[in-house]
């Protein structure tokens, strides 16, 4: 049986990977087991466990904190990311790295292709760009995944939870306002994990290289939090408010949803619709109505 590495096994995406990845030996490393920023460390616990595949899920993602800390922000996302690919050609192992809708200016309309040119603006976006150039240009063997919105049952370690519950949280203790400027699509981590899995069990098969991979459809973030809402019967004063007006540090991409046909090219069918896997996601932590 292969062995996968799951570098970040207890967040939230490192969570629902381990289960389903049932064609392999996984081991699950948290930050206290491996800290991409330290290179020997890395090399150490890796060339112990030999593993066929890396799946690498860290990342420095305080996207307002990260325009204050750009230091810490390329450590992680970008050398972290340039440490594993070496190791990836040193110690022979596939490398599974994630980036980010982040990547893109979010100025044009239309869903973004990975052939169309990356133009982050913000700290975050740039460092997630550089980190996923620097997986291409080193890991022999390697797969980038481009996605967004990610919300998942164990909740983004260091943010506290996700949107999702940050919205039911909120929701409870009165009116919530969310940006209805910034569009893309919200994507369940337990999908994403899945097609990871399939990815993973056609290796031989599928091109390795840069693939853009989210649940379907789009919305803005606060069409999100409305349906959020809806799903989970509860009454909120919800307002829209823009960009602008909530005083974010960071610039983010007003259109961010990412097209699919590369993966689906590749024989891959579309996730499924972003509603059905918030619907599961809900239901799965108790918040469903009725």
């Amino acid at each position: 049986m292969r062995h996968a590495v799951i570098i970040g096994s207890n967040g939230q995406l490192g969570t629902d990977l381990t289960p389903a990845l049932k064609q392999f030996q996984v081991t699950g490393l948290t930050h206290a087991d491996l800290d991409v920023t330290d290179g020997e460390r890395a090399r150490d616990v890796l060339t112990r466990l030999a593993p066929d595949v890396v799946i690498n899920t860290s990342a420095f993602h305080k996207v307002d904190l990260c325009e204050d800390e750009p230091a810490p922000t390329f450590a992680v996302n970008a050398s972290g990311a340039y440490g594993l690919a070496r190791l990836a050609a040193e110690l022979d192992f596939t490398l599974v790295h994630f980036s980010s809708d982040y990547v893109f200016s979010g100025f044009e309309s239309t869903p973004r292709r990975e052939t169309d040119l990356p133009a982050p603006v913000s700290v975050y976006g740039a460092s997630k760009l550089a980190g996923e150039t620097l997986v291409r240009a080193y890991a022999p063997r390697h797969y980038v995944i481009r996605t967004t919105g990610l919300y998942g049952v164990a909740g983004a370690s260091g943010k506290g939870g996700n949107f999702v519950e940050t919205m039911i949280r909120l929701g409870n203790a009165g009116p919530v306002r969310v940006v209805d400027d910034q569009v893309m699509t919200p994507t369940a981590t337990a999908d994403l994990a899945a097609a990871v899995a399939s990815l993973l069990e056609r290796e031989t098969e599928v091109a390795y290289g840069l693939y853009h991979i989210t649940s379907g459809g789009q919305c803005s973030w606060y069409h999100f939090a409305r349906t959020i809402f809806e799903l989970a019967g509860m009454r909120v004063d919800l307002t829209p408010t823009t960009t602008a007006e909530s005083g974010s540090k960071a610039r983010r991409p007003a259109f961010s949803v990412l097209d699919h046909g590369k993966w689906m090219a590749a024989g891959f069918a579309e996730l499924r619709p972003w509603r059905e896997a918030l619907t599961d996601y809900l239901q799965a932590k108790g918040h469903l109505r009725g």
